[in-house]
């Protein structure tokens, strides 16, 4: 009679990552809901909210490039406690601040520490994974992330009323427990045992751009970043109120319902990443977001947009999966420069993105600046026809 197979288990590196995102995001999530109220009391307009909120953007992506060389000099493991201490300690000071400059620059401060942690993370994610579950690890961190995200605002509402600094000291308590849990628990990439062909040595960042899968990725990521964290995050509240005339509380509603969906995706997502291959998943997802994107302008009440938006949710969990699988099939154990390098396009899609939106919303319409987005998803399912067969892609 023969034995069935066993389901193949994620390895520790991935399950710790996984908990670690998680009090990362709640921290995160915390602050989101009152930072703007809390900027607004140092009696500042809007365009300086604005700018905080832009602060920490830019200098993840300015200091993206660097990362790479740092973990090379340092090692993933403590490249990511340490920036997760710069966030901690930034965070903490922020609750202590007195004047809006210091907001500011702590803010962008913070933005350094995000990308160290958020590169060396994902690079010692791959580098510890080998091929055939790379797809299922990354969204196991990825749940981590949403299921933090979701629970981290209700937390912020309930500690704003105690006082609007309490969530950043908050904040800095669930950094300081993910910082311990990465330090006791993670090991080096060189001592996980990763059955991979490309651990033996570093592959040539040179050699990583011409891959065919490490382009396509990062082309994906930067339409995503635009898409979702630009065009969706920065148009679809502004859409809600002025298109719908409903409540600013319906875009909570819409989005905490696309959340639920895209978490209940991912474990579909990275087992369908593994085993069809990160080519279609490209393909067929930022296809099924392109279309979603071209229909939000014409969505005509509150029922279909919930609608779309959790099929757009469903999409970024193969949109969030595959890219990233990709680039670990590409640059192998060794992946800090790659992955700082996907991971500052996507920042600059998020960055560019919602001013180009907003722009083409002020001068043509909201179909126009919707289609921005739909146009870059298209490109990039595209694009990933270029890639190696299915098969070949996830057996690297």
């Amino acid at each position: 009679m023969p034995t069935p197979a066993v389901k193949p288990r994620l390895s520790r590196e991935t399950v710790v990552l996984g908990i670690i995102a998680f009090f990362v995001m709640v921290g995160f999530g915390v602050v989101i809901p009152v930072l703007p109220v809390f900027i607004r009391s140092f009696h500042v307009g809007y365009i300086e909210v604005g700018a905080v909120v832009s602060a920490f953007a830019l200098a993840r992506f300015v200091a993206s490039p660097f990362v790479g060389k740092l973990i090379a000099w340092g090692g993933e493991r403590t490249i990511l406690a340490t920036g997760i201490g710069i966030v901690a300690v930034s965070s903490a000071m922020v609750g202590l601040a007195q004047t809006y400059i210091e907001v500011l620059v702590l803010r962008g401060a913070g933005g350094i520490g995000s990308a160290m942690f958020s590169i060396s993370a994902m690079s010692l994610l791959l580098g510890s994974t080998p091929p055939d579950r790379r797809g299922r690890a990354v969204g196991f961190y990825q749940g981590g992330f949403l299921i933090g995200g979701m629970a981290g605002p209700a937390l912020g509402g309930l500690l704003a009323v105690i006082s609007l600094r309490a969530p950043f000291f908050f904040y800095a308590g669930t950094l300081v427990v993910a910082g311990v849990v990465g330090l006791l628990f993670l090991r080096p990439v060189s001592k996980g045992a990763v059955p991979d062909a490309t651990a033996a040595a570093p592959i040539p960042f040179r050699a990583v751009l011409m891959d065919e899968r490490f382009r396509a990725a990062c082309i994906a990521n930067f339409a995503s970043g635009w898409a979702s964290l630009g065009v969706r995050s920065a148009l679809v509240p502004i859409l809600v109120v002025e298109l719908l005339h409903q409540e600013e509380l319906w875009t909570g509603i819409a989005f905490a319902i696309a959340a639920v969906a895209q978490t209940l995706a991912l474990g579909p997502a990275g087992t369908f990443v593994d085993k069809v291959g990160r080519k279609p998943a490209i393909i067929g997802s930022y296809s099924v977001a392109a279309a979603v994107m071209l229909a939000i302008p014409f969505t005509p009440n509150i029922t279909v947009l919930i609608i779309l938006l959790s099929v757009f949710g469903m999409a970024a969990a193969f949109m969030g999966t595959a890219p990233a699988a990709a680039v670990g099939d590409a640059a192998g154990a060794k992946s800090g420069q790659p992955v700082a390098v996907f991971s500052a396009i996507s920042d600059l899609g998020a960055i560019v993105g919602p001013l180009a939106a907003g722009a083409l919303l002020d001068s043509v319409s909201y179909p126009a600046a919707f289609g921005s987005a739909v146009i870059l998803l298209a490109v990039a399912a595209l694009y990933a026809l270029r890639m190696p067969g299915a098969r070949a892609a996830v057996a690297g």
